[in-house]
């Protein structure tokens, strides 16, 4: 299933402006205890996920419903749901007390290699309920495949993010996980992997944290062949596929972290 995949819809979307920033106070402490203690947290987790699961039914039955913008020759495919991992699928939260703003992969990956994971509520009931109505699921991650020295391979985040999902109730398998760097053109935009996918199947929902789960171009340090986003074309591309959020798209809550944070900068006034 894992093969190289052409620049589609990506192109469409590479006039974008530079960046520009707000300046906010940021708390990023508040966000990750909100995450961590909150029961808020996971009613809104469960209210994605419940609502996904009702909506199964609905796309899997309308042949013309599709997840990807400009999915084309779809109708006879078989359908299939693509989640985002880390505060998707399984939480990290604990990594984010660990280091106190302090990320570095080499840290995310030698934590995730000592430490089980934690359930997000409603994520493996959802699977489940997908996977029961004949629909495959693919699991996108922008986690990126580097040697290191306590794991073997050349891409050890593989089985180590098997091994996290597995603890946090969910079960898959390297064909259906695909990494950043598992092949050269396998880059941070999320739509390369989604069209592979899209080859195959009909792609009913994405299911994500970030708006780059949902929408390519939307980084203020981009990925080629996409152009700096500003503010303002994030949400002027959220509000313009404005059908889709709720129903083929479904969003958790993360204040802790995401390509959101590029558009902050500290006010220490």
């Amino acid at each position: 299933m894992k093969k190289a995949i052409p620049v589609l819809s990506l192109t469409i979307l590479t006039g974008l402006s530079a960046c520009t920033q707000t300046t906010l106070t940021r708390e990023p402490q508040l966000g990750i205890a909100w995450v961590e203690s909150s029961a808020e947290y996971d009613a809104l987790t469960l209210q994605a996920y419940q609502n996904a699961i009702r909506l199964l039914d609905e796309l899997i039955a309308d042949r013309s419903a599709t997840a990807l913008p400009g999915q084309e020759d779809m109708a006879d495919l078989p359908t299939a749901v693509i989640l985002d991992v880390d505060e998707t699928s399984l939480s990290n939260v604990e990594f984010q007390v660990y280091i106190d703003g302090n990320f570095s992969h080499e840290a995310f990956d030698k934590w995730q290699h000592n430490n089980p994971s934690r359930r997000i509520e409603g994520a493996p009931e959802f699977v489940q309920a997908a996977r029961d109505k004949g629909v495959t699921v693919f699991f996108i991650t922008n986690r990126p495949c580097h040697e290191r020295d306590f794991a073997p391979g050349p891409c050890p985040q593989e089985a180590i993010t098997l091994q996290d999902l597995a603890e946090a109730g969910i079960e898959t398998d390297t064909e259906h996980l695909l990494l950043v760097g598992e092949k050269p053109e396998w880059n941070r935009e999320k739509r390369f992997r989604q069209e592979l996918v899209a080859r195959d199947y009909r792609v009913i929902m994405l299911v994500g944290d970030d708006l780059g789960d949902f929408l390519p171009c939307i980084r203020a340090k981009p990925v080629a062949p996409c152009s700096a986003a500003t503010a303002e074309d994030r949400r002027r591309m959220t509000l313009e596929y404005s059908e889709y959020w709720g129903v083929s798209w479904h969003i958790l809550p993360n204040p802790m972290h995401g390509s959101w944070s590029s558009f902050i900068t500290a006010n220490d006034g």
